[in-house]
């Protein structure tokens, strides 16, 4: 069937056709006005930042020192250096000429050879420039390589391996620096990119957004998550934002691989700046110390001792003399504010203690026996990775322990009071438990565990034990603080339904 439509019909004919389509399938024409929306924008160009922040990234070789014997590229065996001396009539190249062999032990010489590479940036004009501190590590040599080319040894000013921070020192003058960028004014989404020298392929471009920020990793500092392409050699170059602000270090990838597979992680700039700051000042980073082991708090337990939430850092053990155990800490509490500092897992704790300045004073809030309490501390400065020491041995000419009585046994217990000596050794009041089956067992409590408190009430003797089972609620879990090995932590014992 054939019709007749006058142009300016047609026109208002097609533009209804079109919105009528919008609506089936979700797109729209589109107009003058609508082209100037946001969603008409094209993806960032990234040409005027590398042209902007390229000259300050630089590339990084290392070489290491490694033990060689005598002769150059190593000592042949006898019986290839006498045959080069019989049928050539002379020796191998930087090997000794022919004539009698003196009689005297080979002498351990030490070769260079390239351990790795890796990239980094230019904090200062006068050739200061910040890497990894893995991209460093047992370097002999520091080679710094500039985009003119020039290529310059470094002097390490200083690493720092818990923050994976290094600062090292070339020899030049007005060089192109970075721009230091507001990590608070990162946003997750939004664009960055990352120059460096993946493979030693120097000065690559590589780029994506924020996934996420504040990623706890186990690090020291939580990191900043990207999906921009990062590989081997990258380590130590700068995260550019659109403003051409370094906001983080590239330092590490998830990879099953070796190679990327979309997720990097990158340092927070705000976190190397000062380290950074402390590494050209003294060489090394101070940092804060209490003394003591945290884990984290289940659901369950919260619940079950009082504190609500699953919340704070839970006190495993406290080193003897420690900033901690001057403070009055104990095995058992749950630490859930530092200073202002609010404490919502193990690794706000350590963040915060990390960055406190050995010698300054500040409070600890603590859960303990289902109320809170404050300490005042003095925070000490000491190996970050020390870890209590010692073994404990058992006493072998020690009495015979007193069974519990038939409350212990309704829940899986069979306990008996500590020594004098096993109180001196442990350090603790307590029960130790002699056995454990049914609801106790199931709860994770074995024999040779010692508890502490039971219900938020601590227990010295097998009476105090009693007392404290008799007085649970016998419809609901009982929360348990035990003691094993050096470490404490919480059990929840079931009833039997």
């Amino acid at each position: 069937m054939m019709f007749k439509v006058e142009g300016h019909k047609l026109r208002s004919y097609l533009f209804a056709f079109g919105v009528a389509c919008s609506a089936a399938t979700g797109f729209l024409p589109a107009t003058p006005a609508m082209a100037q929306t946001p969603q008409a924008r094209g993806l960032p160009d990234f040409a005027d930042l590398v042209e902007q922040v390229g000259p300050a990234v630089v590339g990084i070789r290392t070489v290491e020192k490694v033990s060689a014997r005598s002769g150059g590229g190593g000592e042949m065996d006898e019986e290839m250096q006498e045959f080069f001396r019989r049928f050539f009539g002379q020796p191998l190249p930087g090997n000794p000429r022919p004539g009698p062999r003196p009689n005297r032990p080979q002498q351990p010489q030490e070769e260079e050879r390239p351990r790795g590479v890796g990239s980094g940036f230019i904090l200062s004009a006068d050739g200061y420039v910040m890497t990894n501190a893995h991209v460093i590590e047992d370097a002999s040599e520091i080679l710094v390589t500039l985009t003119d080319k020039r290529e310059f040894k470094a002097k390490l000013i200083g690493a720092d391996k818990r923050s994976d921070v290094a600062v090292v020192k070339i020899e030049a003058s007005s060089l192109p620096v970075v721009k230091i960028g507001d990590i608070s004014k990162l946003r997750v989404g939004e664009w960055v990119m990352a120059i460096g020298s993946p493979f030693g392929l120097e000065n690559t471009v590589t780029a994506g957004i924020v996934s996420a920020k504040q990623r706890d990793t186990g690090d020291l500092v939580p990191l900043i998550q990207t999906d921009v392409a990062i590989n081997p050699g990258n380590s130590g170059g700068p995260l550019i934002n659109l403003r051409g602000e370094v906001v983080g270090i590239n330092s590490q990838i998830y990879s099953r691989s070796g190679g990327y597979m979309g997720i990097s992680f990158s340092i927070p700039i705000d976190e190397a700046i000062r380290v950074s700051e402390q590494l050209r000042a003294t060489g090394r980073v101070s940092r804060g110390l209490i003394g003591v082991t945290i884990g984290t708090v289940s659901k369950d337990v919260a619940e079950s001792i009082g504190l609500g939430k699953a919340r704070g850092a839970l006190v495993n053990s406290v080193v003897p003399g420690s900033a901690a155990d001057k403070a009055g800490v104990k095995e058992g509490d749950i630490i859930t504010k530092y200073g202002d500092k609010v404490i919502e897992t193990p690794s706000d704790l350590s963040r915060s203690v990390a960055s406190t300045k050995p010698g300054a004073k500040s409070t600890l809030t603590l859960f303990r026996n289902g109320a809170s309490r404050e300490l005042a501390i003095t925070v000490a400065e000491g190996d970050p990775e020390a870890k209590p020491s010692g073994k404990r041995q058992q006493d072998r000419d020690e009495p015979q322990p007193k069974p519990s009585s038939a409350a212990g046994k309704s829940l899986g217990l069979v306990v008996s009071d500590l020594t004098d000596a096993q109180k001196k050794e442990l350090k603790v009041r307590g029960v130790r438990i002699d056995a454990a089956t049914d609801a106790a067992a199931k709860a994770g409590l074995r024999e040779g565990d010692v508890i502490l408190s039971v219900g938020n009430i601590e227990v010295a003797s097998v009476k105090e034990f009693e007392s404290a089972i008799a007085k649970a609620d016998k419809n609901k879990p009982l929360s348990v603080l035990f003691r094993r090995g050096e470490w404490a932590q919480y059990a929840l014992i079931r009833p039997a339904r």
